[in-house]
């Protein structure tokens, strides 16, 4: 037989007829439509923050008039929100098996709005905190997003659906901090509109008022145009029953969910280092994150540039829309013509040089001032965190596809954004505590934190290497299959 075949010509094995492509799907565009507005919400709420947080805490008592110490007590409610979020996001997938997605999303919008208008009521740094962990602990709608996105694609439409993430969330995370830092204290910016003395007396209740507000058109329009989407048990099986465990009923003839599947079965190599390079990747990059409003708004003195709240949303804001502009344009070319794992360790090993840029931007503008140099550097320094951000489509892909079998896809997304979010938690208070012990240590002039940082992203690099060549394709179609190109919660 294969001789025979080995004899015949090229010509005669050429099909007369090229095998068609799989039509695609067509797109619910509505429901897409709203569960891209849900995305919007997380940065949109979160981010608007950072342009005054370190201002607002610096009011407050806690630092004892030290604005040395800001970072640290930043830092906390920067990462409280993840803390909390990590405690109850696999639980609010869970529940949403049980009651439906649509309800869970209400809940997780309900809970933001009434998080940030509290955050921005409150006068206390109590206050702040019990804020910022009603707002994680109330928002599970990461997770749940992620399930619908899947239940309302296929394999042959989902690509078109995810490439339309990576501008939504950059127009979030450019609206947060533009609302946030042009909106701040709205009584000595704007004193003929916002001169009563409310204003004045919470001077940073406005951008969370704006913010809320967005929540609750998206809360609106939810709870009015969207349709549930998860997928029920066959009608001779309860109504109560989830897809998921109908699912795993009929192809394992067992009666157990995703979720109850033994994590010790995960904790193999191909499956751990996709999730720990996906965890140093989250660290990292909140770190950074969580680092530049902090730069931004301490004095030249103290190693950063000295500059007010609306200038700090500006720059940041600058950064959200040139992040969701370089991965449109470039995120596809870039792996089409590298491959994910390179892709991924070139945007990791940008990292080191981020972090050394800080303290030569500073130096800079010890010496020079405002010049077009400090500027320069700074441009620099936004241009490669537009390149870190590709990291992110190319490890999620890592991740979803070293998944053993399908049935433990859901289990292995719960894991990973488990660790991701616990990353995320110490990321900010770790970061910006460094930065406040390097300057009142004078550990390395002030600049330890950048040279700590720099060498765990060279580990990370290291980590970023033992990724397979090549991650593993998947051909099956599952209803919870999620592949993410941008920074998601």
């Amino acid at each position: 037989m294969e001789e025979t075949r080995s004899n015949v010509s090229p010509n005669e094995e050429t099909p007369l007829l090229n095998p068609s492509e799989p039509t695609r799907a067509p797109l619910p565009k509505l429901q897409i439509a709203i569960i891209l507005l849900l995305q919007v919400c997380e940065p949109i709420c979160s981010q608007s923050i950072y342009p005054y947080i370190n201002e607002l805490v610096g009011t407050l008592d806690v630092t004892g008039g030290d604005e040395r110490k800001v970072g640290y007590f930043a830092g906390l409610i920067e990462s409280l929100f993840f803390a909390t979020e990590a405690i109850t996001v696999f639980q609010w997938s869970r529940l949403s098996d049980r009651i439906g997605r649509k309800s869970v999303l209400l809940i997780g919008l309900l809970g933001l709005m009434l998080s940030m208008l509290f955050f921005g009521l409150s006068r206390t740094f109590l206050n702040l905190v019990i804020s910022r962990c009603l707002c994680g602990l109330l928002n599970g709608n990461i997770g749940v997003i992620k399930s619908v996105m899947g239940e309302l694609t296929d394999s042959t439409n989902r690509p078109d659906v995810y490439a339309l993430m990576p501008p939504v969330w950059a127009f979030g995370a450019t609206m947060g901090p533009l609302l946030g830092g042009t909106l701040a204290r709205p009584a000595d910016h704007f004193p003929t509109v916002f001169g009563a003395k409310f204003w004045g007396e919470f001077p940073y209740f406005l951008p969370c008022l704006a913010t809320s507000s967005f929540v609750l058109v998206v809360l609106v329009i939810t709870a009015v145009f969207f349709k549930e989407t998860l997928l029920m048990r066959k009608k001779n099986l309860s109504e109560s029953s989830t897809f998921s465990e109908s699912w795993l009923e009929s192809s394992r003839g067992s009666h157990y969910s995703d979720s109850e599947v033994s994590l010790k079965s995960f904790l193999i190599f191909p499956i751990i280092i996709p999730i720990a390079n996906y965890v140093a990747l989250a660290f990292l990059s909140i770190s950074v994150n969580s680092l530049l409003p902090l730069f931004f708004h301490m004095p030249v003195e103290m190693g950063g540039l000295g500059l007010d709240p609306d200038a700090i949303g500006c720059i940041i804001g600058i950064y959200g829309t040139g992040t969701g502009v370089f991965q449109y344009l470039y995120f596809a070319r870039l792996v089409r013509h590298f491959g994910t794992r390179r892709v991924f360790i070139m945007s990791m090993a940008t990292f080191v040089p981020i972090f050394l840029i800080f303290p030569f931007v500073n130096l800079l503008a010890r010496m020079q001032g405002s010049s077009y140099g400090t500027w320069t550097f700074v441009g620099l320094m936004l241009f490669l965190l537009f390149f870190t951000d590709t990291a992110y489509g190319c490890i999620l892909m890592h991740v979803t596809e070293c998944v053993p079998d399908s049935s433990s896809l859901g289990a292995v997304n719960g894991l990973s954004q488990t660790v991701v979010s616990i990353a995320r938690a110490v990321g900010p208070a770790l970061s910006t505590s460094l930065y406040c012990f390097s300057i009142q240590n004078d550990l390395i002039g002030g600049y330890g934190v950048y040279v700590i940082l720099a060498f765990l992203s060279a580990l990370a690099l290291f980590l970023a290497i033992l990724l397979p060549q090549q991650p593993r394709t998947t051909t099956e179609t599952v209803g919870n299959v999620t592949v993410q190109c941008c920074p998601a919660n």
